[in-house]
């Protein structure tokens, strides 16, 4: 059964700093995406999606937009009210983050001067990089609803990825025994970091597509030694295959294809909101 992405529009006082930021003249590779879901699923439940994949949102205020979001997602399941699942998808400027326990052996700078900003969050996992180039996808969902088992949302994440490099790019990655993540041989594609608070899961998986590496050699990138991180855009260009797309172009494409295969393994129906600017 196919599902069109449903539109629609959304103003909160909230997140008024969530904006388009520019308005890329540039042509899409498509104009529509649908939203396929399995043959049992006729009334999949619903996702809304703040998409603003093309701009570069600061690591700070998406990070206080997830909580504010998994807050009011709280609040209606104390009150044993309903609430739909939530993704939030978007690109850092250049920042290194932090999980909860991460230690800063594997940090290759002094912190006290570092050359981007640095964050330590409450997420699991070690240092890790987001900047320009990467896709961000947050899901802030509520895993009663879906199956509330940590290990198993983390491979469904680690499904989402891999299929996405097989369809969109033909490009065969996989798991790795023992670490969490997305690889292609040796090389680190897509990292994964969640909390989950009352079954609410927030932060969430970073996908290499166009990113400049460089700024991975100032760390250990999630704690792991002797191994490297990849980008889609690398991949290609090694491969016997190649044919040249524009870095904007590989985004679109594997910005489509995140939002198509995460809606199918999560069985959900994704809606796209509009965000506003509101004027204080």
């Amino acid at each position: 059964m196919v599902f069109p992405i449903a539109t629609s529009s959304v103003t909160n006082p909230k997140l008024h700093h969530y904006h388009h930021l520019r308005d890329f003249n540039r042509n899409r590779v498509s104009t529509s995406l649908k939203i396929i879901n399995s043959k049992n699923h006729t009334n999949p439940r619903k996702c809304e999606c703040f998409d603003l994949y093309d701009q570069l949102i600061p690591y700070k205020e998406a990070w206080s937009w997830q909580k504010s979001i998994l807050n009011e997602k709280k609040a209606l399941i104390d009150k044993n009210q309903e609430c739909s699942d939530s993704l939030i998808i978007l690109q850092h400027p250049s920042v290194y983050t932090m999980g909860t326990g991460s230690s800063e052996n594997y940090l290759n700078f002094d912190i006290k001067n570092a050359p981007f900003d640095v964050y330590r969050t409450e997420r699991g996992g070690e240092v890790t990089y987001h900047g320009p180039g990467q896709l961000v996808m947050y899901p802030i969902i509520n895993l009663r609803n879906h199956k509330m088992d940590l290990h198993w949302y983390l491979r469904k994440l680690e499904e989402v990825v891999i299929r996405v490099l097989s369809s969109a790019f033909a490009i065969n990655a996989s798991r790795l025994d023992g670490f969490t993540g997305v690889w292609v041989g040796n090389k680190k594609m897509a990292a994964i970091g969640i909390r989950v608070s009352k079954w609410m899961t927030y932060h969430g998986l970073a996908l290499n597509v166009t990113t400049d590496l460089t700024p991975f050699n100032s760390i250990v990138p999630c704690g792991i030694r002797n191994r490297g991180v990849g980008s889609v855009k690398g991949l290609i260009e090694d491969g016997e295959h190649y044919n040249k797309l524009e870095d904007l172009q590989l985004l679109d494409i594997a910005h489509e294809s995140l939002l198509k295969e995460f809606s199918e393994v999560f069985q959900l129906q994704i809606e796209k909101q509009t965000v506003f600017k509101l004027e204080c």
